[in-house]
């Protein structure tokens, strides 16, 4: 960004030919000039900084957004000191609407090479609200929401959210969130939720209801951390009359209370077709602070993209979780188990359907990981380049893993490495993958799979997967 190349219009070549034609002088190079000037050397300071727009927003927080500007000495410096003061001041939730404007600064006060910027900011109006349509994790939703964003002055936001899911999930959630000011842009989230779900590849229903508080914070630009309490009553039942008998001693009502932590590190360039950087995720649950449930569950994710060629990119992903019971007196059921296989994870097997089952349910295991390698490339011949055939990518891939209940403790580490590769599964296939907006991209992958162990459910040929992050 320190240099800028700047091109004589072609208006000014017109008349300097037209010129030399008329006095008969011999046309020179007919490319423009090309002109550099490195903005690191161009002096400049801020001068003033107005807000436009301010409403019932309070000042502070808005000054805290933009105090950096008036730091800066160059005019490199104001430019990415104004664009940092922008994305801060979007970050708050309180302007639907900022532009960025910079001038020579006038007035009595002016300096030589001072300047003035302006932000022309639009704040939401006090209530919002509206209904809309969701796809993530192969499912479908119709999101119906109220908002009264920024009810304080300083960001503030109640919001009532309710959603029903074409797998007969429902979700509703009423929240309180406050943002806080400080170089860790700390927020809490209190929610006071309830949510049905239904999941026929394991033979089970579930209602839960509870309160969530989270704590989000960056201990840098790059980590993010979720610091989260749970205390969830969950009510446990039968999908149907042909539900296992494993599924079904484990109906009724859990109590559970746990603590989780979410370090996430994205550094890709787009969230659904990245074509560089990578992504990093580590989750780590302990519940059996109260209640009757308790284990330590830690989950890592792994994201790489390598751009090969133009518009070619081959994406390396994986994960890995592991659970551990923490007590004797404690649960732990089928909704806490680890589980396997799908279109968002292991291509080419059902729903959960890699590891232990009973009677066609999936139990879960312990233990699980997983591996894909993917390439992306852009439609045959390239067609509606530029435009609508940007969405579509053609995909290739093979995916690996296992899950199981694996014990750490008392398996040797060949002995451990030998389970893994005996016990592997691998699917690859390609098909054809399509971009909805920033908001999740669908699958159509015609999958084989390789390797499977029995009592496994594969879906070879044609999967359908839609969702935002998928393995």
């Amino acid at each position: 960004m320190g240099t800028v190349h700047a091109k004589v219009s072609n208006d000014t070549s017109t008349n300097v030919g037209d010129f030399a034609k008329q006095t008969g002088l011999k046309e020179q190079a007919e490319e423009p000039d090309i002109k550099e000037a490195d903005l690191q050397k161009v002096n400049a300071r801020v001068d003033r900084i107005t807000i436009d727009g301010l409403g019932r927003t309070k000042d502070d927080i808005v000054e805290d957004c933009i105090k950096e500007l008036f730091k800066a000495k160059d005019f490199q410096e104001v430019l990415l000191k104004a664009h940092k003061a922008r994305v801060n001041l979007d970050e708050l939730g309180c302007f639907k609407n900022i532009g960025v404007y910079i001038d020579t600064s006038k007035g009595p006060k002016a300096t030589v090479d001072g300047l003035e910027v302006t932000f022309d900011v639009k704040e939401y109006k006090r209530v919002t609200g509206g209904i809309s349509t969701h796809v993530g994790n192969n499912e479908g939703t119709v999101l119906v929401g109220l908002r009264a964003p920024n009810i304080l002055g300083r960001g503030e936001k109640v919001q009532i959210e309710y959603s029903y899911g074409s797998k007969k999930t429902s979700n509703f959630n009423l929240s309180f969130i406050n943002p806080f000011r400080g170089r860790h842009r700390p927020t809490i989230r209190t929610s006071i939720m309830q949510a049905h779900s239904e999941w026929p590849s394991s033979g089970y229903k579930q209602l839960e209801k509870g309160l969530i508080v989270d704590l989000g914070f960056y201990s840098t630009s790059i980590f993010k951390h979720n610091l989260q309490w749970e205390g969830i009553i969950r009510d446990l039942n039968t999908l149907s009359r042909t539900s296992s008998f494993e599924v079904r001693e484990q109906a009724g009502p859990t109590l559970k209370s746990s603590i989780k932590h979410i370090l996430s590190v994205d550094l890709r360039d787009d969230l659904i077709f990245p074509s560089g950087g990578s992504l990093t995720q580590v989750t780590s649950e302990l519940a059996g602070l109260g209640g009757n449930i308790g284990f330590l569950k830690n989950e890592i994710f792994f994201q790489d993209n390598f751009s090969i060629l133009e518009d070619i990119v081959l994406q390396f992903s994986f994960m890995t979780g592991y659970l551990t019971p923490v007590s004797k007196d404690k649960k732990v059921t089928v909704v806490d188990r680890c589980h396997v296989g799908g279109p968002l994870s292991i291509r080419g097997f059902e729903t959960r359907g890699i590891g232990p089952h009973a009677d066609g349910d999936a139990l879960g295991s312990n233990a699980y990981w997983a591996t894909g390698l993917h390439l992306f490339t852009p439609l045959p011949f390239r067609p509606g380049r530029g435009g609508f055939g940007d969405l579509f990518r053609t995909h290739f891939f093979v995916n690996a893993g296992n899950v199981g209940d694996f014990s750490l403790e008392k398996t040797s580490k060949s002995d451990f490495l030998e389970i893994i590769r005996n016990n592997m599964r691998i699917s690859y296939g390609l098909g054809v993958a399509l971009r909805f907006g920033n908001m999740a991209r669908l699958e159509v992958n015609y999958c084989f799979p390789y390797k499977f162990e029995k009592g496994d459910q594969t879906h070879p040929g044609v999967q359908f997967g839609i969702g935002l992050q998928f393995l």
